[in-house]
């Protein structure tokens, strides 16, 4: 009598919810930085700044004397921080000087290290990193409309610059730091400039996303409105 062998097909890996993903662009000292650590502290959602990313490398390419025009050289040394990319690599308090940002800005519209740093901060947005997350917070210039264009939640953080360059400025005096205040204004200015009007992925509110400003607004109002927006969407969370 001939056996027959039962065939069981195997059960289908049970497929882990997508995050919630809260996208917070906006300009410098706009205050979005803050923003995103405070959701993601409170929420205990990952969080990357993006803006981090480009200050990484434009510290390496500071230490390395690498120019801003010399984009073979930039996307060179910017495959390598990807190779060996850790997350608590955008923690390196080197990256937070005027100097690394202001570089960082500048190669930061070179297209080949912008699709370099893609992929990675979309597997970040996929929870690749943070698995356990149930969310994610992402803030830079591009996340609603270039890195994350189907994030659950998209805000867009300004304020006058006037404003962000007195913030800025009292936050280097702050440190110590001697600065005059309308070179702080000029460079915010200019960065402003180019992040706007770059050829890939300027810096602009995605059509979807809650604009926020921040000019006469308290840390704790900004917390209010954006929670106010992100609640109906954490009904489903587990």
């Amino acid at each position: 009598m001939t056996t027959k062998t039962l065939q069981v097909s195997p059960l289908p890996d049970p497929k882990l919810p997508d995050p919630i993903v809260i996208a917070i662009d906006g300009p410098a000292a706009s205050g979005k930085g803050t923003l995103a650590k405070h959701l993601a502290k409170e929420l205990s959602f990952a969080h990357m700044d993006t803006g981090a990313l480009y200050r990484l490398i434009a510290l390496k390419i500071l230490e390395h004397n690498i120019r801003p025009h010399q984009e073979d050289d930039i996307v060179r040394i910017a495959e390598t921080v990807k190779e060996h990319f850790s997350v608590s690599d955008l923690d390196n308090p080197k990256i937070r000087t005027d100097d690394v940002g202001s570089t960082a800005s500048k190669i930061a519209g070179i297209p080949k290290l912008r699709q370099l740093l893609l992929d990675l901060q979309r597997d970040f947005s996929t929870g690749h990193y943070n698995p356990e997350a149930q969310g994610v917070v992402m803030d830079g210039r591009d996340i609603g409309t270039v890195i994350c264009p189907s994030a659950t939640i998209k805000f867009f953080v300004t304020a006058d610059v006037n404003t962000r360059a007195r913030r800025r400025f009292d936050e280097l005096s702050a440190k110590g730091i001697s600065v005059n205040f309308d070179d702080v204004l000029a460079d915010m200015t200019a960065r402003d400039e180019r992040d706007s009007n770059r050829a890939q992925a300027p810096m602009k509110p995605a059509d979807d996303a809650v604009i926020i400003d921040t000019t006469i607004l308290s840390a704790e109002n900004v917390i209010k409105t954006a929670m106010f927006h992100i609640a109906p969407h954490l009904k489903n969370m587990a």
